[in-house]
């Protein structure tokens, strides 16, 4: 669906990466999909911010329906309980059934959620690394493996919790709500979103730790700090 829905953002102007001339795009290889796409150079103006993301995701929010079907953002927890149902010798019994109750509690949380408008086009994973300038000077969008159709409070959530956990200003967070013309912690299901999202972000490492030592490490700290309630842990994206 990357790559429909890239082909479409663009023909309408929207900036973002595309495809390369690759036919019969996806290609499969050892059962995996396989994309290609075209090379965005480093151009000049700076690394983009996130006054750029936030922006863009409005730009993207206010998009129509495209006329072809994507998949809707039903369950965000679904590959954390699946991650956590079967990653053996990755986590404690302990662990295992304290977040498969806290998976439960949330996505209950989840669907009970009372969202600020009608299901939008969503990015997926609204992150301000997701972002390149291009040649001309243009930031654009990319990485689109979960695009979907959804409340855009998901879509917004990450940049809330990179000031949380990942090292984002104050600033940062007022820049990125001030492009995007809305402030989620206006909205009075921000503190249950913020909590799914940190299940969320835990579950990429129980799928890697088995063969990555980092993802070992930092399962380890983000787990810790939830299941103690610590809101100010600092987590990491990569090896410091």
């Amino acid at each position: 669906q990357a790559l429909e829905v890239t082909r479409w953002l663009a023909g309408r102007g929207f900036p973002t990466v595309r495809p390369a001339d690759v036919p019969g795009q996806p290609l499969l290889q050892d059962g995996r999909a396989v994309s290609f796409w075209r090379y965005v150079p480093a151009g000049p103006g700076g690394k983009p911010t996130t006054r750029d993301l936030g922006r863009l995701l409005r730009a993207l929010h206010d998009q129509p329906a495209p006329a072809f079907e994507l998949r809707r953002l039903a369950d965000p927890l679904a590959r954390v309980r699946y991650a956590v149902e079967h990653a053996p010798g990755v986590l404690s019994d302990r662990e295992r059934a304290w977040l498969a109750d806290r998976i439960a509690e949330l996505t209950e949380a989840w669907d009970n959620l009372r969202f600020s408008s009608p299901p939008a086009l969503l990015h997926g994973d609204g992150w301000i690394d997701n972002l390149l300038r291009d040649p001309g000077g243009r930031v654009v969008l990319c990485d689109w493996d979960s695009v979907s159709v959804g409340p855009r409070e998901w879509d917004l959530i990450p940049t809330y919790h990179g000031h949380r956990r990942f090292g984002l200003s104050a600033a940062d967070v007022e820049a990125f709500a001030d492009a995007y013309g809305w402030d989620l912690r206006d909205w009075p299901g921000y503190d249950t979103l913020i909590q799914i999202r940190e299940l969320y972000a835990i579950g990429i490492h129980i799928r890697n730790a088995p063969a990555d030592p980092f993802s070992r490490r930092e399962l380890a700290v983000r787990l810790d700090s939830i299941m103690r309630g610590d809101p100010r842990a600092r987590w990491h994206l990569a090896e410091a």
